[in-house]
């Protein structure tokens, strides 16, 4: 059976001009299978897919035992008329949607080559990325690296916001524009109770969020970069030993907050916001009795049981009361005798200069008259 293959327009417009989709945050067609773009994508993409995963494994195949020109042409009978069309039709109406849309594929040839002269043979122009996906994660990963040095160069300070657990150093960063979410980035809250009821985004993604976050901070041109003291690993992600190293080289900014109300903070944040996270309260509990088990070597025995105890009495009286008042009594437990001397025993190791303390208003009050200095 004859196979038509897909014959190109001499110049099919092309850009390398990463920084500038990073900066416009510029919506892109991600047209490789599924499988790779869930291994690691950019935040403003969209997954439609020239080839399925099927597809794309039956082509790999076809590559390896008969060559090139064989599996361009398995690929074409694939991706025949029929279902050719509504793969277009949806590019075409992502483009309606975002008329500065770009597409790509792995590194730029066949695959966004022939998605984007299909495109042009409806009557659509759209601009490819010039050496794909590939191309663009390069130069996430190198500016990422770079930022070392750019910072000394053009005099950018690191100031690492710390606190005991619970002291409400993210509410802090909430409020402050010169700052970098890291929890947020990672999506988890630092800590054996900080995943989230979502998945964490792979390592691959949150490097690639976390280098565009470093090219926007530095295009506002502030002279202090605000982190919150994090350790090098955040759950499942974590970042390069340079980068964490040069980052929390800096000053240290506390946040100094009477414990009632750290209790307070912990209580919103892993409690009652972490709850309306789950399906059902048993499947917050089960999460939480985990956690509680891969900290119990550290606890100890005779902590270990108090909290449990703790935690179990907490449940019982949110079931039959509705309250969650209860679930300070752990929370206080953990945090007097298991968060805060693990701080004090850091903070003691490291020695960082302390360039101010003070409550959060306080410190947001600091940090936003150190940002016009």
């Amino acid at each position: 059976m004859a196979v038509n293959l897909t014959e190109f327009t001499t110049e099919l417009p092309q850009t390398d001009d990463f920084k500038s989709i990073v900066l416009n945050n510029t919506p892109l067609i991600d047209v490789r299978a599924p499988v790779e773009f869930e291994q690691g994508a950019f935040a403003s993409s969209i997954n439609l897919p020239l080839m399925n995963d099927e597809e794309r494994h039956k082509v790999g195949i076809c590559y390896k035992q008969h060559g090139n020109a064989a599996a361009v042409k398995l690929g074409h009978q694939l991706v025949n008329e029929a279902t050719r069309t509504p793969r277009v039709d949806a590019w075409a109406a992502f483009m309606d949607q975002h008329s500065d849309a770009l597409l790509y594929c792995f590194r730029g040839g066949m695959r966004s080559k022939i998605s984007q002269q299909w495109l042009k043979d409806s009557g659509r122009e759209i601009v490819r990325l010039k050496g794909g996906y590939k191309a663009f994660r390069r130069y996430l990963i190198d500016f990422m690296e770079s930022v070392p040095q750019q910072f000394q160069q053009l005099d950018i300070q690191p100031i690492v916001l710390a606190g005991r657990t619970g002291s409400g150093k993210t509410l802090v960063i909430q409020q402050l524009q010169n700052t970098i979410d890291l929890e947020g980035l990672a999506h988890h809250r630092g800590s054996a109770f900080g995943r989230h009821a979502t998945p964490q985004p792979t390592q691959i993604n949150f490097e690639n969020n976390l280098s565009m976050s470093l090219i926007r901070f530095l295009e506002t041109q502030a002279k202090q970069l605000i982190i919150e003291d994090e350790g090098r690993n955040i759950g499942s992600v974590n970042l390069s030993k340079e980068l964490f190293d040069f980052l929390k080289g800096g000053e240290r900014v506390v946040v100094e907050t009477p414990l009632a109300e750290r209790i307070a903070i912990t209580l919103d944040e892993y409690v009652i916001e972490a709850q309306q996270e789950y399906p059902t309260l048993d499947a917050w509990t089960t999460f939480m009795l985990a956690a509680l088990q891969r900290i119990q070597k550290r606890l100890g025995g005779e902590r270990y049981q108090r909290v449990l105890k703790q935690f179990e009495d907490a449940m019982q009286y949110q079931i039959q009361q509705a309250s969650t008042e209860y679930h300070q009594a752990w929370i206080e437990t953990l945090l007097v005798e298991y968060y805060d001397p693990m701080y004090d025993y850091q903070m003691q190791k490291r020695q960082h200069k302390v360039a101010f303390s003070g409550s959060m208003q306080e410190v947001v009050s600091f940090l936003q008259e150190l940002a016009k200095s």
